[in-house]
C-alpha cells in the first residue's frame, strides 16, 4: 500500500503533484493500494479548505484513489495508543512552558547547536503526576527517545542510521489531547498497513522519529521509504504552495494541460525513455533508479515546449472540443498557430480574434464593409483561389488591395499563417468569420 499525504489548508503545488504521480504509479508497479492521506489535524476552523479542491485536481490527472482518509478521523486512535505509550512508561507527561522551551531552542540555535529536550521533566515523582492531574495542569505527552541507534532503508539514499539523541524525547500529544502530525502520520502509516513511502528530502529528518514511534508500539514490518531531491523553481527557491504560480490549479487555469503538467513533472531529474509521453506510458517504463540525485527546476519555457507539442499530438476533433466545438477542421487550424502559442487560453485568444466581429471603421472601414458584404454573397468555395477570384470579381480589386483587407476581416495577424493557409480550415465558417461589427 502506498500513499499521498497532503494538507487541507494549501492548494496543491507542482511539487506535491509530482510526488502523488511517482507514489501512483509505484502502487500500479507493484499492484498495490493507493490511498490519499488528508493532513486536517492542523487545520483553523475559520480558514478556507482545499480539500475537494485538492482530490478534484487528482481526479483530473487520472490519479485515482482506493481509499480516502482525514486524519482528524482517527483523533481518538491517535489519543488512545499515546495513552498506551504512558502506560508502558515509554512516554511520560512534560509540563514545561512553551516560552521555556522555544528560549532554550533559541539559545541552542544561538550556540550552533542542535536542540535537545532537558529532560527535566522525565522523572517527574508520582505525587507530582497525582497533582497535574487533580489540578488539571497543561501538560504535553513526549515518547522516550530510543536507547539505541536506529534506521531505515531509502530506496535512493541507501540504509539511513540515527542516534538516540538525534531522535530526542519529543512532542507526541499536544496539551489539547490533539497528536502532532508526526505522530498521527506514523501510526496511520502503521495501521494502514503502507509499504513504501515517497516523499521529498525535506521530509528525510522525521522518519527516524516516525520509526521509533512506530517500534515503541510493537510494530515489526518495515516501511520503506524513497526521499526524492527537491524541486525547485526557475531561481533556485523550494517550491510551496503559498507561490501561486506553481500552484497546480493556476496552472491549468492559464491553459496548460493535464497530460502535458504530469508529463513534464516527470521528465525533472528523471530519465525518461520519450520526450512525450502519458501516465500510462510512464506506468510501464518508469523506475527509481532513474532518478538522479541533482534537484531539478521547474521552467516554465520546458513546460510550454511540451504543453505545446501535446497540443500538436491530439486528435483534431478532439482539440476542437476543448473550445466548444467538434470540428476537424477547427482543430487543424488551431494547429497552424502552435508555432507561437502553447497553451489552451492561447489558442482560444487567437480563435476569438478570427470569430469576433470585426472593427470596420477607420480609413479602411468602407472597404472592410464592402468586403464583408461579397462574402455573404458568394457562392460556397471548395479552394481558396476559387474564393479569391470570386471576391475579385465581386470588388474590383486586385491581390495587392485584397489581401490586406482579407487578412484584417479574418482576424489574422501579420506573423500569422496567410488567408490561403488558413482558408481550407475556415471556410465553413467563412461568412461568420468575415463579419464587421454592427
Amino acid at each position: 500500500m502506498l500513499r499521498f499525504a497532503f494538507s487541507d489548508q494549501t492548494p496543491l503545488s507542482v511539487a506535491e503533484l509530482r510526488i502523488a504521480l511517482i507514489n501512483y504509479i509505484l502502487a500500479k508497479q507493484r499492484n498495490e493500494g493507493f490511498v490519499l492521506w488528508i493532513l486536517d489535524t492542523e487545520s483553523q476552523h475559520d480558514g478556507p479548505r482545499y480539500d475537494g479542491e485538492n482530490r478534484e485536481l487528482l481526479e483530473k490527472f487520472a490519479i485515482p484513489s482506493d481509499r480516502i482518509f482525514h486524519q482528524s478521523e482517527a483523533k481518538t486512535r491517535h489519543q488512545q495508543l499515546a495513552i498506551r505509550l504512558l502506560e508502558e512508561r515509554k512516554a511520560f507527561l512534560c509540563i514545561c512552558h512553551p516560552e521555556d522551551l522555544e528560549r532554550e531552542k533559541r539559545e541552542a540555535e544561538a550556540a550552533g547547536h542542535p536542540y535537545r529536550y532537558s529532560g527535566r521533566c522525565l522523572q517527574l515523582p508520582t505525587e507530582e503526576i497525582r497533582r497535574i492531574r487533580e489540578e488539571k495542569i497543561p501538560f504535553t505527552l513526549r515518547i522516550r527517545k530510543p536507547q539505541e541507534t536506529s534506521g531505515f532503508r531509502d530506496l535512493l539514499l541507501g540504509e539511513r542510521r540515527a542516534e538516540p539523541n538525534e531522535v530526542d524525547h519529543f512532542v507526541i500529544l499536544r496539551a489539547d489531547g490533539t497528536p502532532t502530525p508526526l505522530f498521527a502520520t506514523a501510526v496511520d502509516d502503521m495501521i494502514a498497513g503502507i509499504t513504501l513511502v515517497v516523499q521529498e528530502e525535506s521530509e528525510l529528518d522525521s522518519v527516524p522519529r516516525q520509526v521509533h514511534i512506530r517500534n515503541a508500539l510493537g510494530y515489526e514490518a518495515q516501511i520503506e521509504y524513497a526521499h526524492l531531491p527537491l524541486l525547485r523553481d526557475e531561481e533556485g527557491h523550494r517550491i510551496h504552495a503559498a507561490k501561486e504560480a506553481y500552484q497546480v490549479r493556476s496552472l491549468l487555469k492559464e491553459g496548460y494541460l493535464p497530460d502535458a503538467i504530469l508529463n513534464y513533472l516527470l521528465t525533472l531529474g528523471i530519465e525518461t525513455p520519450t520526450e512525450i509521453f502519458t501516465l500510462p506510458d510512464a506506468v510501464e517504463w518508469f523506475d527509481l533508479k532513474r532518478i538522479h540525485r541533482e534537484e531539478p527546476r521547474f521552467r516554465f519555457e520546458e513546460l510550454r515546449r511540451i504543453n505545446r507539442e501535446h497540443l500538436r499530438r491530439m486528435e483534431e476533433r478532439k482539440l476542437s472540443r476543448l473550445f466548444g466545438f467538434a470540428d476537424e477542421g477547427i482543430g487543424s487550424l488551431l494547429k497552424l498557430f502552435l508555432e507561437d502559442a502553447a497553451t489552451i487560453n492561447e489558442l482560444d485568444a487567437i480563435l476569438r480574434r478570427i470569430f469576433s466581429p470585426k472593427n470596420c471603421n477607420g480609413d479602411e472601414g468602407e472597404r472592410l464593409r464592402i468586403l464583408s458584404q461579397a462574402i455573404l454573397e458568394a457562392p460556397y468555395f471548395e479552394n481558396y483561389e476559387g474564393f479569391r477570384r470570386d471576391l475579385s470579381i465581386r470588388t474590383g480589386w486586385e491581390d495587392e488591395r485584397l489581401e490586406p483587407l482579407l487578412r484584417r476581416l479574418i482576424g489574422v495577424e501579420d506573423s500569422d499563417p496567410a488567408p490561403e493557409t488558413l482558408y481550407p480550415h475556415l471556410k465553413s465558417y467563412i461568412t461568420e468569420v468575415a463579419r464587421c461589427q454592427p
